[in-house]
């Protein structure tokens, strides 16, 4: 079975040393409830891939014919086999082509092969990576398909920025104040509580952080007891995956995972799969709409940061003491070996 080759793409963004780094993960590329009976177009590192299902299941190639170079995503799935629209050339889950029409009678040979990458589903998402020989484990997300638990994954979000930014944001607790007042928190609560981030073998950090933001939808209606302190609990998988769980009043939990896939240096799809044990009544379409008015506030934010990737030297910007998980998380990303320096 020819797997995806881990030669840095013509195209590269990215630093090569950085891209090979990146390669060794997995991301998320496609919710699966968006895979139909068409082939799609996805995209992870600058490798263009193309996602379909057959009879078996689903899968990942490269979206390049190695014929003329036309887009596999434009094709049709017949049988268990992808149709390339350009010339015809058919081709088996393996990689390999079955079928060039206008040549019936030849055998192709193994230059008219196909990457293929591999295709795992778990939490509603189709995960891949570009170098499954060596790649690390898919993140955890326990609560998902958990009994009590809810399920929600809204639509993935584009983001015209670095997946190393996003992820910071997501576990940053100094802007709630700042950025997400019209939506949960507020003005007059920006003081951060002291707390600590700790590091594992694996480079995962972990903090848990206490304050008095509530995490309510301004204009719900609902409030916490008073003196009730929010615990945060953040859980940091580089290179670009993080955690959170937020503690409600009454024992309720919400469990959000923050999946970053970079499409590019400077371009992230977020995937954020959502598990909860309290408001049973209240739709799906309400709780895309809450998180997509939290997401299009942070992306703000994102989009307009400069540099655009995110630093790792401590040097290139000043921390706060309330930066404890985002510094904890650059120390992580430059251990690995990453500069996010851009090749152009």
């Amino acid at each position: 079975m020819p797997h995806g080759s881990a030669v840095v793409p013509r195209e590269c963004t990215f630093d090569p040393t950085d891209w090979r780094i990146l390669a060794a993960h997995w991301y998320p590329i496609a919710r699966v409830q968006d895979i139909g009976e068409k082939p799609i177009s996805a995209r992870l590192l600058d490798v263009a891939l193309v996602l379909y299902r057959n009879r078996a299941g689903l899968h990942v190639a490269r979206d390049l014919c190695p014929h003329r170079g036309a887009p596999l995503s434009h094709g049709w799935v017949e049988g268990d086999e992808i149709v390339c629209p350009y010339h015809g050339l058919h081709f088996g889950t393996d990689g390999r082509c079955t079928r060039i029409p206008a040549h019936p009678e030849q055998i192709p040979s193994s230059r008219f092969s196909v990457s293929i990458y591999p295709a795992v589903e778990r939490y509603g998402l189709l995960w891949t990576t570009l170098t499954p020989d060596t790649a690390n484990e898919i993140p955890p997300f326990d609560m998902w398909g958990t009994d009590g638990f809810r399920q929600v994954l809204p639509p993935p979000v584009d983001i015209a920025g670095s997946s190393g930014r996003q992820v910071e944001g997501f576990v940053d607790v100094a802007h709630f104040a700042w950025v997400h007042h019209d939506t949960f928190a507020r003005r007059d609560q920006p003081v951060v509580q002291e707390y600590s981030a700790t590091t594992d073998e694996k480079g995962c950090v972990h903090a848990e952080y206490l304050s008095p933001v509530a995490n309510y939808p301004h204009g719900s209606g609902r409030s916490a007891p008073e003196g009730y302190l929010w615990l945060r609990q953040f859980d940091i998988y580089p290179p670009f995956t993080a955690r959170l769980i937020v503690h409600f009043p009454n024992g309720g939990q919400l469990h959000i995972l923050n999946a970053a896939c970079p499409l590019s240096a400077r371009r992230t799809r977020l995937f954020v799969p959502i598990a909860q044990n309290f408001d049973f009544d209240v739709s799906d379409e309400q709780i895309h709409a809450f998180n997509a008015r939290i997401f299009a506030e942070d992306r703000a934010i994102i989009e307009a940061q400069m540099p655009e990737d995110l630093p790792l030297d401590p040097s290139e910007e000043a921390p706060f003491p309330a930066d404890r998980s985002s510094a904890a998380y650059r120390r992580s990303l430059a251990k690995m070996g990453l500069s996010f320096r851009y090749a152009r």
